[in-house]
């Protein structure tokens, strides 16, 4: 239970919500947990919660506050609004943002900048950490080429340039991804990185890490009332979640990357959790996926400091804190789309 920029986030399954007055009213087994002022929330988003009281849904209709409900693994359920509210307004600027070749690239630089700069530090923290294990020049010249990328990518004169700044970066970035797996070397090992189908066991793990973060994004995005589908640097394609697959950009290395080597360095999965199909394939069996599912879950509830509002947030609030700052830039709130910046 966290309230960050007038949101509060429900991510307890036992949790129920009702009204008494005007505050918001936390409940579990019957008894009350904690209240909130309405009248300081903007929205509520309840994660697998047990439910909400229909006064409680009728009062956020009537003062046009977002009640958005999700799955215990975050996957988009339903959303209870009123007759009219500002999304329609903000779905229609990002609309006329994605049109626009310049405004777009103001975002898109920011969401790249980030994505180098978060590889970067996932470099360092490998330097940190285990200099007596890797070649700590190289790490070191890797890190500072990612570091020009990231200021590079801020001043891209389109999304041309800007992709090819973020293309030859992650090359050099992934060209050291071998070296930070430091454990079952012989079983798991990393040369190129391959995408349908994943061709080597930490490919597939990658892809099903990115898999599973896109979709967070995709639902942190349509619950501030953002389209997933319309994006400014992943162009429209049917089907293609541009919106969602450019705000994944700033979580790949901090949380994807970074967990599927800890899986690797921990011995969480093993080389028995896969199979080979017959076109080369690697996949994940289904007891492989389910301890993946089983750890990812555990990280999604780690906490960080967010590095804009420097708060103690839920790895798995990051993506909806990144949505609605996205959304509160869209409005005019903001000056510029702050990215998600680890380190």
């Amino acid at each position: 239970m966290k309230s960050l920029l007038n949101t509060l986030y429900i991510t307890s399954p036992e949790r129920y919500l009702s009204l008494d007055g005007e505050n918001v009213v936390v409940s579990e087994n019957h008894r009350e947990i904690a209240r909130f002022p309405l009248h300081n929330l903007e929205s509520i988003m309840a994660f697998g919660a047990a439910g909400a009281s229909p006064a409680l849904m009728e009062k956020c209709v009537l003062e046009k506050r977002e009640l958005v409900f999700f799955s215990r693994s975050g996957k988009f359920m339903a959303r209870v609004e009123g007759e009219i509210n500002g999304n329609v307004l903000l779905r229609r600027e990002q609309f006329r943002i994605s049109d626009d070749l310049q405004r777009s690239l103001a975002i898109s630089r920011n969401m790249i900048a980030a994505k180098l700069y978060n590889c970067r530090w996932t470099l360092e923290r490998t330097l940190r950490d285990h200099a007596l294990r890797i070649d700590t020049d190289l790490f070191s010249q890797k890190s500072a080429y990612l570091k020009r990328a990231s200021e590079d990518a801020l001043t891209a004169a389109d999304s041309g340039s800007l992709r090819g700044i973020e293309g030859e970066a992650a090359s050099v970035y992934f060209s050291v991804f071998n070296d930070m797996i430091l454990q079952q070397n012989d079983d798991f090992c990393f040369t190129v990185r391959s995408r349908r189908p994943p061709l080597d066991r930490v490919n597939a793990m990658l892809s099903f890490a990115y898999s599973l973060c896109t979709s967070m994004c995709c639902s942190a995005l349509e619950s501030v009332g953002l389209d997933p589908y319309v994006g400014f640097l992943h162009t429209d394609r049917p089907g293609r979640r541009s919106l969602a697959l450019d705000l994944l950009e700033e979580f790949r290395a901090p949380l994807c990357d970074r967990f599927v080597l800890t899986c690797i360095n921990k011995k969480i999965i093993t080389k028995d959790a896969f199979i080979s199909q017959e076109d080369g394939a690697v996949l994940l069996t289904d007891d492989g996926r389910r301890e993946f599912l089983r750890n990812w879950q555990l990280r999604k509830d780690d906490e960080i400091t967010h590095p804009f509002l420097k708060e103690k947030v839920q790895w798995g609030l990051v993506p909806y804190v990144q949505a609605l700052l996205l959304a509160r830039y869209m409005r005019g709130d903001l000056d510029e789309y702050p990215p998600f910046l680890w380190k």
